[in-house]
């Protein structure tokens, strides 16, 4: 039996995500920073008739908390077939970047890089055991460069420095990863979940969550003939479904 890891699983996105792993007979970790918050998603799913699931607290701001997380982990399996690294933060709008406070800039880069980073780190050994490891790196489309400096887009407006850096830099973590792990099994890919309603963005977003779940199950499922170091976005680059860097 396969297993998952998703970060920030309690709700929105990442719970739709796990949700939709079950579907396809995934053993599902269901990690939160909030222990209780973390086990009534689990009573929620498990309502439902999903059985093959399990919370995992997790704040992946917390070296000790990730740390004990992946201690748990291997004592419940011996490999990780998928991490999804779905937990974020905005740090809330507007984000000029003339003025906004540094501490902002660290918060936000804490959840959305570094917490990354320590998380995928901690929990590559696990990966490593599986057949067909895949990492999916949950970003934005505001994290795009290209995007960002074309007038004509239809998000070129809506920049802010602390969220966007901070996905742009996860976007670079995620191509220089996949490099790395190039000759192996390994499939790595940035996956933008596109503008969903949310209580990210307040439910601005058209997006439903359930679609956005599929396009980063689309990447944690992806076959051994998939790309790596990708950067999917059907709502960017619907035509392709694929993101300009």
């Amino acid at each position: 039996m396969k297993t998952a890891l998703i970060t920030g699983a309690n709700k929105s996105i990442g719970f739709e995500t796990a949700r939709q792993l079950l579907t396809k007979g995934y053993f599902v970790y269901l990690g939160s920073r909030d222990a209780q918050k973390g086990e009534e998603a689990v009573r929620q799913l498990q309502a439902e008739g999903f059985t093959l699931i399990e919370p995992l607290v997790i704040d992946v701001d917390n070296q000790d908390s990730i740390r004990k997380a992946r201690q748990r982990l291997g004592e419940k399996i011996t490999s990780l077939d998928v991490l999804v690294n779905n937990a974020g933060i905005s740090g809330g709008f507007p984000q000029p970047a003339s003025d906004t406070n540094i501490d902002v800039f660290r918060q936000v880069f804490e959840t959305n890089f570094f917490g990354v980073i320590e998380t995928t780190q901690a929990f590559l050994d696990l990966l490593r055991q599986s057949s067909e490891p895949r990492i999916v790196n949950v970003t934005s489309g505001l994290g795009s460069l290209t995007l960002h400096s074309d007038p004509t887009w239809k998000y070129y407006h809506a920049k802010g420095a602390c969220y966007t850096s901070s996905k742009a830099a996860l976007n670079a973590y995620t191509v220089v990863l996949a490099y790395e792990l190039r000759d192996t099994a390994f499939k790595v890919n940035a996956v933008d979940p596109g503008y969903t309603a949310t209580d990210f963005n307040h439910h601005s977003g058209p997006g439903t969550v359930s679609d956005a779940a599929s396009r980063v199950v689309k990447a944690a499922l992806l076959d051994a003939d998939g790309p790596t170091g990708q950067f999917f976005s059907d709502d960017n680059s619907p035509e392709t479904g694929i993101s300009p860097w």
